[in-house]
């Protein structure tokens, strides 16, 4: 995990990032008068970081929680692997076109059961970015998806799909190999697979492209993460033709952890170290690690048939509306004057 200076502060963190320079200069300070004792400084600049953390946490705006999302030392899919499991094997390819590097994916231990971990991965640097495309797969990434999903169906080990992506690459070339299609049956196959299936949003949740690994028993939501059809600058340019209100697009999308909680889209947000993952990942990882033994043991307990059944319902009653008369009615109102 990076460390101050190198670490990357977003504009809501510039306090942090002051309180990181004032230790730097009180430790300089430290070296040119050894004679003097500035542990009790340094201990308090320290305690005012971790205060000031909290209460960042405590006062993010909907767009302040999708940079947080996008935060660039915030953990990927592989380093949630590296924490929360052992004897991690990664698997390539779809067999069919190629190995898609936005998509990982293998089997792997988690708390001693063996699961099938899939998700998105993000570069760490702009090398990695270009081999990853940012985290925007192509067919063959939810292909490959499928391919393990139905591998651990086969050996009867729990899917956990890890989404952490702006959306599936919108690329001539992708679509030609049949984007659409590779997402619609990845939805249609995930509803029926027979063994347990836990989707966590990591991070940006956009569109069809977090829909491709999307679909399962329960979904968990980090604390600090968006899962809606469209981003907020999207949202805005379409909406407004200019990317200036994407602050507003952003609290009326409704996208963040508490606003699908509140719809039902997710069934738990997992909270976060104070001031974000991107803090301390080896804490993130294990809470999430725990929550994921916790779920993956409940739906074992029900039936393959029951599982399924669960989980066709659990979608078919997403989302609310409202009826207004009926037409039936309405044209017996049209028929009295």
């Amino acid at each position: 995990m990076p460390q101050y200076p190198n670490r990357q502060f977003l504009e809501f963190e510039k306090p942090i990032k002051e309180l990181y320079e004032q230790i730097d200069d009180t430790k300089k300070l430290a070296e040119k008068n050894p004679k003097i004792d500035y542990s009790s400084t340094l201990a308090q600049l320290e305690a005012s970081i971790g205060e000031k953390r909290k209460e960042i946490t405590l006062h993010l705006t909907p767009w302040q929680r999708v940079q947080l999302s996008r935060h660039p030392d915030r953990p990927y899919t592989l380093k949630y692997i590296q924490n929360m499991c052992t004897n991690f094997l990664e698997l390539h390819g779809d067999r069919n076109v190629k190995d898609d590097k936005a998509m990982v994916g293998g089997f792997a231990e988690l708390d001693g059961e063996t699961v099938m971990i899939i998700g998105q991965q993000k570069g760490v640097n702009t090398k990695t970015r270009q081999l990853r495309n940012f985290g925007m797969a192509n067919p063959e990434g939810y292909r490959k998806a499928l391919r393990l999903m139905r591998l651990a169906e086969k050996f009867n080990k729990p899917v956990i799909c890890l989404i952490d992506t702006p959306g599936a690459f919108p690329g001539l070339e992708a679509e030609e190999r049949g984007q659409g299609e590779a997402i619609a049956r990845n939805i249609y196959e995930m509803i029926r697979l027979k063994v347990p299936v836990v989707i966590v949003i990591i991070g940006e949740g956009a569109s069809g492209g977090a829909l491709g690994i999307g679909v399962g028993d329960k979904t968990l939501m980090m604390e600090n993460t968006w899962y809606t059809v469209i981003s907020p600058e999207s949202c805005s340019s379409i909406l407004w033709r200019t990317w200036d209100k994407k602050e507003l697009a952003a609290e009326q999308l409704k996208l963040t952890s508490i606003d699908m909680k509140g719809f039902g889209l997710v069934d738990e947000i997992v909270n976060e170290p104070d001031g974000g993952a991107h803090w301390d990942y080896v804490d993130a990882a294990e809470r999430l690690k725990s929550i994921l033994i916790t779920t993956i043991a409940g739906l074992k307990k029900k039936g393959v048939e029951e599982r399924i059944n669960d989980r066709i319902d659990k979608y078919c009653k997403m989302g609310f509306w409202e009826e207004n008369a009926t037409s039936q009615e309405s044209a017996v109102l049209d028929s009295n004057p």
